[in-house]
């Protein structure tokens, strides 16, 4: 008879610092799981306090209601494994799993491996674990460990694999951003197949801050095959049955796993015993199987979702107010919005000037007709007319230039701030990577804001995926003149982006090649082979820093976002054109 093992999986939406909250929701998947005759329940990375928590860590009461959460947490347990991630105190700070069996902590793993890259900063705040546990019920044996430490092809999951845990169960905070869950899936796999094990990898979901975690846990069979997937983007109960026999019949025919066996004797290895006993049967459940794959486009745009709905939402506001301006991205932004909290608590407010083409007003009420939204509209001629005749007597002796259209642009920040302050909307910006990225942007003026939805997305991915929503409503739903004409920002007579900026594609090939991967200045010509039309571009790229540091915080989208995941001095000399090897 065969070693039936039934694994859930709860990708939960955690609220940072909502303990009770958090346990709510973890209790409601408890109790659901008991009545599906779940065995083993495991919940994602510091589920009990929300990740990351960063300098909530350095208050003791924090670190000290989370202890006291997953003991809360336990009382819940009855008749079911479940490991939950907390934050442990032991003189320190750790990042830990608690293990819980039948009511009871039998144990606390802390997390080995800390990241300190990217977004992450996990040793400013934790010690590091060193002891590699493995559990053994009646029947079966099992290895814990949290995110991180699964990315390490050697400790602790093939210790624990060779210390004969036939399941690993791996815990996660997990950001999402472009590419990683494919990388991610390969490198799980890899990992299941060299330990001839199953691997649960279990992962968090929904926003924080500039952070959105995309869920996709799953269960990976000894070979190396995904045999259960949740969806992304959303919380699921993810239910799994598994068949312990076959890591048996994997190991037998695996050479590779009888050869390192003597490395058991100089691993901190501890077993620990627990009285659990497998179901002798189960309920029957509905086969979830393996969830449909999505193209990036819908990747980005339900990550977009995501995070804006729960930053919005987890911040207390209820409604946004954005300015639709008859532009790209605007649009887009207006389209998440409704998409992420209902067209009833989106306020689209459409600012005209003299320089406002038709074609535009045509396009902010097309959109808004698509939308099922209502515009209000603030024209801003009037105002702007004050301004000038204000400063005519001294700016007598001037010709008009960027002064004279930041006016119009800060007139409309004004507008939008006022709305928020009179009604508490939340201001959506609307400016893009490739805007950010050379201080093509208004301070106080379009950047003006609490939320930067798109600040991470570039402007050719904006239109990437207005064409993707526009093939999948089978109609023009962003209109088509939104996605064809000349990108303009009509502060002026005419005006066109390229009249300052190179063409977006090969802008953002430059952003891409500069800010994301940091290439030397030879690459870079590879991508404008004007010497001096780079270094014109270049500096506007480094001279923008202290506008991005001004700019509200958005979501991240690829691997390297603005903010604290790319730390750039304002203050500084460094010239790359000045390198010696430059010819």
């Amino acid at each position: 008879m065969q070693r039936t093992l039934r694994i859930a999986l709860g990708q939960i939406n955690t609220t940072l610092g909502d303990i009770n909250l958090n346990i709510q929701k973890m209790q409601d998947y408890i109790h659901e799981s008991q009545k599906l005759d779940v065995d083993i329940l495991a919940f994602p990375e510091l589920a009990i306090t929300g990740y990351p928590p960063e300098d909530l860590l350095l208050k003791p009461q924090f670190v000290a209601d989370s202890v006291r959460g997953i003991r809360t947490l336990a009382r819940y347990c009855k008749n079911i494994i479940v490991v939950a991630g907390f934050v442990d105190f032991k003189a320190d700070n750790f990042n830990a799993a608690a293990v819980i069996d039948n009511g009871q902590i039998i144990d606390v793993y802390h997390k080995i491996h800390l990241p300190n890259y990217s977004v992450f900063d996990e040793e400013r705040y934790f010690s590091a674990g060193s002891r590699i546990p493995v559990y053994k019920a009646k029947d079966f044996l099992f290895g814990v460990n949290i995110c991180e430490d699964i990315w390490y092809p050697y400790a602790p999951t093939y210790i624990q694999a060779l210390n004969s845990a036939e399941l690993i169960i791996n815990i996660n905070a997990s950001p999402f951003h472009i590419g990683k869950y494919e990388f991610k899936k390969k490198m799980l796999c890899t990992r299941a197949n060299d330990a001839s094990s199953f691997i649960a990898y279990v992962n968090l979901v929904g926003g924080q801050d500039e952070l959105v975690f995309d869920g996709g846990s799953m269960v990976i069979d000894p070979q190396g095959d995904i045999i259960s997937n949740a969806g992304r983007f959303k919380e699921h109960l993810l239910i799994c049955d598994i068949n312990l026999d076959d890591v048996i019949a994997k190991r037998l025919k695996d050479p590779r796993y009888r050869k390192p066996r003597f490395v058991e004797q100089s691993q901190n290895v501890t077993l620990i015993e627990t009285d659990y006993q497998r179901k002798d049967k189960y309920k029957a459940i509905e086969d979830t199987g393996i969830t449909i794959e999505i193209c990036e486009e819908e990747e980005i745009f339900n990550a977009l979702i995501t995070g804006t709905r729960d930053y919005v939402l987890k911040n207390g506001f209820k409604k946004v107010c954005l300015g639709l301006s008859g532009g790209i991205d605007s649009a887009i932004v207006a389209v998440i919005a409704v998409e992420a909290l209902g067209k009833d608590n989106v306020d689209c407010i459409f600012m005209p000037s003299i320089y406002t083409s038709k074609q535009s007003r045509d396009d902010v009420y097309q959109l808004a007709k698509n939308l099922g939204i209502h515009i209000i509209e603030i024209p801003i001629s009037d105002i702007f007319d004050s301004y000038l005749k204000t400063l005519a007597p001294f700016f007598k002796d001037t010709n008009p230039d960027i002064t004279e259209e930041n006016i119009q642009s800060r007139i409309r920040g004004n507008i939008l701030m006022a709305w928020s302050n009179k009604f508490g909307n939340l201001v959506l910006t609307t400016g893009n990577k490739s805007e950010m990225s050379v201080g093509y942007a208004t301070l106080y003026g379009d950047m003006a804001g609490g939320f930067a939805v798109i600040k991470d997305v570039s402007k050719t991915n904006v239109y990437r995926i207005c064409r993707w929503l526009n093939k999948k409503h089978q109609y023009d739903f962003i209109p088509q003149s939104i996605l064809t004409k000349a990108p303009t920002a009509e502060l002026k007579e005419n005006q066109k982006d390229t009249d300052t900026l190179p063409p977006y594609d090969t802008l953002d090939k430059l952003i891409e090649a500069y800010i994301e991967n940091d290439v030397d200045v030879h690459s870079l010509l590879n991508i404008i082979d004007d010497t001096a039309e780079l270094r014109r571009v270049l500096r506007m790229i480094d001279k923008s820093e202290y506008k991005r540091r001004q700019a509200p915080l958005g979501i991240k989208i690829t691997k390297r976002s603005f903010g604290r995941d790319r730390r750039y001095p304002i203050t500084n000399k460094y010239d790359i054109f000045n390198s010696r090897d430059m010819p």
